[in-house]
């Protein structure tokens, strides 16, 4: 019986990808170094899977910047923009990140990895776009594995799956590229099996409703790729159960199906129906994703064996392969490094190197004479699984008796935003066009270096909330100079967005190195929330009343609304995930109401992750939407009428989701727009979008610094969209991120864009 994983995390145990990387990008470290040190992580990587009883490795699945952008370059396809850069490394961090001076050029658009929180580059094509394929690059890879003396699987987005993900800069429809992107992937095949024998094809977008003529090119397709090649094809799709793409799928001519059994284990005994009944292809195999790459919980082991068992009695050891749910690259690496959680908590957490293990695991003891390591986990296993769900540490009387009185009253501001937002302007006072940021400013080495002394005992509380404050009394200064309408403090005493409120909060517990990648080299540390939820004490009143303090502009009160907590953990799976949504949103809701006490009038509620959890199949989505909109309700409709609640969300499609983004009824909602030249801001006029809203005019995601002349022209476009007096003017997202040099000269281009049109609006100019 085959074992294997789908992918497994790029970023390493330590973050040694991403300091490679960075120091590279401060050329600190040349080429050489750089790629010597990729070939070092990824023969760890497999060496990792390998020792843990991984038999089928994955190559392919290890990029220095995103999996998506590589598939791209492997095809040629790179935008004009970028013609001209000599092909390697540069060229693929300059179509990443852009770059700013002599050689100024906006990066690719950037936007989420289905519904999770890893952020994928889009690729863009264009009439006539040629694809001129080179594998050479996988194809060292491969050699590197095999070198190794392991087994490679090359690993590749599927056709279909990336013109789906893909767009036409030009208007054009991505689909008429579909026959020339084939012919590319056969040359593609055609190489990779002349040293690869394994072959796995991604096409997640089995997960979702397609369309009919797009489910009906996938027969032409793969007939085509299947004649290129003699290599073991499989074909993997997850995050979500096959459904009614299930007999497409399993009829197309690969020899293995890959089923995401932890997101739909209904798929399996559909999948054998079918292969009894002879409706798939003759004496295809069966992947069984029985291991969770998308949480941390230890597998149930025996419900996974007894679902392996059950394939196996129907098409017998030869024809069932163990592996993980999804590619690892969204778990942490290694549960092992983790000293100081609490042990409890840990005997049921698996991380990428754990879960390895549990495929072993599963795929040994399906034999009725399981060695003696595996009767030992299996035993392991077992008490792990009683251990949860006896432990008193996951329920709270208090707040299950909380959460069963939130009734409707709750979820109500008491009057409409056309009624509340006359006394919000008197009682802040601004003038059109307020110009603000999202929340976080630049974390400076010193920042970090204080949080990290203040962490392991080398100075005391004092002395860090004394280092905190200096900052953020450096940050209200330099806002203040820049001109800004409505300040922050900056969020220096923030490790990340949600790990801070979750440190904070009952219920959840916190890794020293449990880092996940977001995006390139941006990694967060997902807490983990095991159990029942509550605040014990306000988490952000002294920091936020401390800035307001300082200055006579009003300062926002920054929290991460309850959705983009729980989507941005690892969250418990014992209970609704609506539950879960209830108590994280009971308690924002008390830090609201007590920043109000305190005389904040301006409350930011983040939920940039509500788009990210909606369900990929819209059988689902009107439920969660539901809950999810009810519990950011929940948690900011206890203020009062001139207490002016903001969000903010990021990079996602919000055309599908526009009314619920409405039914909100926050105030003022700030989002993601200039990599999209503002396009998205047309969905908001388009559906009568009903408040106020701040469509990001520069991206902070790249290094470069926008031109006044480049934001003024995206507001512009913004004031000929939505009526100029309910837009604001700010970044796309927070600026942490950021150096200061950066940060001062993009906002004060922002506040001179905003000065400018603002007068034009109110001259009637031009």
């Amino acid at each position: 019986m085959r074992t294997h994983t789908l992918g497994f995390p790029r970023i390493g145990e330590n973050r040694e990808q991403k300091t490679l990387i960075e120091n590279y990008w401060k050329s600190t470290l040349t080429l050489p170094e750089l790629v010597d040190g990729g070939k070092k992580q990824r023969l760890r990587n497999w060496a990792i899977q390998k020792e843990a009883g991984i038999q089928i490795l994955p190559v392919g699945d290890f990029s220095s910047y995103d999996h998506i952008l590589d598939m791209a370059l492997m095809l040629g396809v790179v935008p004009p923009r970028f013609a001209g850069d000599a092909p390697g490394v540069n060229r693929m961090f300059r179509m990443a990140r852009g770059e700013d001076g002599a050689n100024a050029v906006t990066p690719l658009e950037m936007t989420k990895w289905f519904d999770t929180n890893y952020h994928y580059l889009v690729p863009e094509l264009e009439a006539p776009t040629v694809f001129k394929p080179d594998v050479s690059p996988l194809l060292a890879q491969i050699d590197e594995a095999i070198a190794a003396g392991y087994t490679p699987k090359a690993v590749i987005p599927g056709p279909l799956s990336f013109l789906w993900l893909s767009k036409t800069t030009d208007g054009s429809d991505k689909w008429q590229f579909l026959h020339a992107l084939t012919e590319a992937y056969i040359s593609i095949l055609a190489e990779l099996s002349t040293r690869c024998s394994y072959i796995q094809i991604d096409e997640p977008i089995f997960a979702l409703d397609l369309p009919e003529d797009i489910r009906a090119s996938f027969p032409d397709v793969y007939s085509r790729l299947r004649s290129a090649t003699k290599a073991v094809l499989i074909l993997a799709s997850y995050f979500a159960g096959f459904d009614d793409n299930l007999v497409t799928a399993i009829t197309l001519p690969v020899d293995v199906l890959h089923l995401d059994l932890a997101r739909a284990p209904q798929d399996l005994d559909r999948a054998l129906k079918l292969i009894a009944d002879g409706k798939a292809t003759k004496d295809i195999s069966l992947s069984l994703g029985l291991v969770n790459g998308r949480n941390v919980w230890k597998v149930n082991a025996e419900h996974a064996i007894a679902e392996a068992k059950k394939a196996v009695a129907a098409l017998g050891r030869n024809r069932v392969w163990i592996g993980s749910s999804c590619s690892l690259l969204h778990s942490p690496v290694d549960l092992d490094a983790e000293k100081n959680l609490p042990a409890e908590v840990k005997e049921w957490l698996a991380f990428a190197k754990q879960k390895c293990a549990e495929i072993r695991l599963i795929a040994e003891t399906v034999d009725d004479s399981p060695s003696e390591w595996a009767v030992t986990e299996l035993e392991k296993n077992r008490q792990a699984q009683i251990s949860r769900e006896k432990s008193p540490l996951l329920h709270d009387p208090a707040v299950e008796k909380r959460v069963a009185a939130v009734d409707q009253a709750m979820l109500h501001r008491s009057k409409a935003y056309s009624d509340r937002i006359e006394s919000q302007r008197v009682s802040i006072g601004l003038d059109i066009l307020p110009t603000t940021t999202i929340g976080s400013f630049p974390q400076t080495p010193a920042i970090r270096g204080a949080r990290s002394q203040f962490k392991n005992g080398k100075i005391s509380e004092s002395d860090y909330q004394a280092a905190m404050k200096q900052a953020i009394e450096e940050t209200i200064r330099e806002q203040e100079k820049l001109g800004l309408d409505v300040l922050v403090h900056g969020e220096a005493e923030r490790n990340d967005m949600v790990e801070y409120f979750g440190e904070q909060l009952a219920g959840f517990a916190f890794t020293a190195n449990g880092w996940v990648q977001s995006y390139g080299t941006r990694c967060v540390k997902p807490p983990i929330l095991y159990g029942d939820v509550s605040r014990p004490r306000p988490m952000t009143v002294e920091w936020i009343t401390y800035a307001q303090s300082l200055t006579d502009k009003p300062v926002k009160g920054m929290l991460t609304g309850p959705v983009t907590i729980a989507c941005w953990s690892f969250v418990r799976d014992d209970i609704p995930q609506e539950t879960v949504l209830k108590q994280l949103a009971l308690a924002v809701r008390d830090e609201v109401v007590d920043l109000e006490k305190a005389g904040i009038k301006v409350i930011q509620v983040d939920e940039p992750a509500l788009r990210e959890g909606l369900p990929l199949r819209k059988a689902h989505q009107d439920e969660y939407l539901r809950y999810a909109v009810e519990a950011f309700r929940l948690a900011t409709s206890g203020v009062q009428d001139q207490t002016q609640i903001h969000t903010h969300m990021c990079y996602c499609d919000y055309h599908q989701i526009i009314d619920p983004i409405a039914d909100m009824d926050a105030d003022v909602i700030s989002l993601e727009a200039s990599r999209s030249g503002m396009e998205l801001l047309d969905v908001f006029a388009d559906n009568a979008y009903p408040n106020e809203a701040g469509p990001g005019v520069y991206d902070i995601h790249s290094p470069r610094v926008p031109s006044a002349e480049e934001i003024e022209s995206l507001l512009k476009k913004a004031v000929e969209t939505m009526p100029v007096e309910r837009i604001w003017v700010n970044p796309d997202c927070g600026l942490k991120t950021r150096n200061w040099e950066e940060t001062r000269a993009s906002l004060a281009n922002m506040v001179k864009a905003a000065e400018k049109v603002r007068q034009i609006c109110k001259t009637g100019g031009a």
